[in-house]
């Protein structure tokens, strides 16, 4: 597998194997809108114009699930002239732009959006101390929630966006559903990994309705806990195949409960769970992690186990770091 290669699948077109994944910067204003400080942030990251695709960091869908201060946000349609300018900032960059889409569950704090947390289930957040104890959701508060979600990737496609991802990874509130350790529902989003997921194909069947059959669709999913009684690798297996059967075109694969590192450091350290979805379904797998050199993304993809890298905080520290470790690589 070449990192100049590229992948066309379906509906999208990678022109190399490396991708820009999202990572929070806190530059939105106090409502959420985009800022020019986000958009000088993602054209000095951008202008090496070497990423093939750049997602950008996670925006709520709906106030109560707003995860931190400053977060941008497109839960409503005010957010959509400032996304239109980010996405173009992207796409001038020869880039595809898509927008990581998400709710915060249980991660959210009360001093943040002045409203209780919500979750599956009434479980603290095992990923965070500091969270308040959430309210269990019921079924109509579930339905609005998919509303919002398919509100938010319908504002993304106005604003210009090439695709949208579904944020399931990292204890917010999709991967609360999909997550045994936080989701202990009797009812039909609960009990086995089928019920687990039906909220995320509620919300991409309702995103594919809305928008039709060839607006990317991506899934960012928190494919392993590490920690006891958490998610299996055979249901996330089952997991990312009915994604597939649903809809989504890319699944970008991270932790759970566990965040988004693990005790092991080596270069895409999270190849443990990525390597069995990445066999068993027929859509790219982005793996992200660990990388520090250039040469980590050549063995990343040596080892099979996906079809597309992403460069997180090696170019969240180093503005320049594309050009120096890839350009080479990536262009004659």
């Amino acid at each position: 597998m070449n990192i100049k290669d590229k992948i066309i699948s379906n509906n999208i077109e990678f022109k190399n194997r490396v991708v820009m994944p999202p990572m929070a910067t806190a530059k939105a204003d106090d409502k959420g809108h985009i800022t020019n400080e986000i958009l000088n942030y993602y054209e000095e990251k951008t202008s090496c114009k070497l990423f093939s695709a750049v997602i950008v960091e996670h925006s709520y869908v709906d106030e109560r699930g707003k995860a931190h201060n400053n977060q941008t946000s497109t839960s409503d349609d005010s957010d959509i002239e400032g996304m239109r300018s980010l996405a173009k900032v992207i796409k001038d960059n020869n880039s595809l732009a898509v927008l990581q889409i998400s709710h915060a569950g249980s991660a959210a704090k009360k001093d943040v959006t002045g409203m209780d947390p919500v979750a599956p289930s009434a479980i603290l957040n095992p990923a965070s101390k500091s969270t308040d104890m959430p309210v269990e959701l019921n079924k109509s508060q579930i339905k609005d929630l998919k509303d919002k979600f398919i509100d938010a990737a319908e504002r993304a496609k106005e604003a210009g966006f090439d695709g949208v991802e579904l944020h399931s990874a990292h204890a917010y509130l999709l991967d609360q559903f999909l997550s045994p350790l936080t989701n202990k529902r009797e009812d039909e989003y609960g009990g086995n990994i089928y019920g687990r997921i039906k909220l995320h194909l509620d919300i991409i069947k309702g995103i594919r309705v809305k928008l039709g059959e060839d607006f990317p669709i991506f899934l960012r999913m928190g494919a392993g806990d590490f920690m006891e009684g958490g998610l299996s690798k055979e249901d996330s297996v089952i997991a990312a195949m009915e994604f597939e059967k649903a809809g989504v075109n890319v699944l970008d694969i991270s932790g759970g409960m566990c965040f988004y590192t693990i005790k092991d450091t080596r270069p895409g350290y999270f190849d443990v769970i990525s390597k069995p979805i990445f066999e068993a379904v027929n859509i790219p797998v982005i793996l992200t992690g660990g990388v520090k050199k250039g040469t980590d993304v050549m063995d990343i993809l040596d080892r099979n186990v996906c079809d597309l890298v992403g460069i997180g905080r090696s170019v969240f520290k180093e503005s320049d770091w594309m050009n120096r470790e890839l350009k080479g690589l990536i262009k004659e």
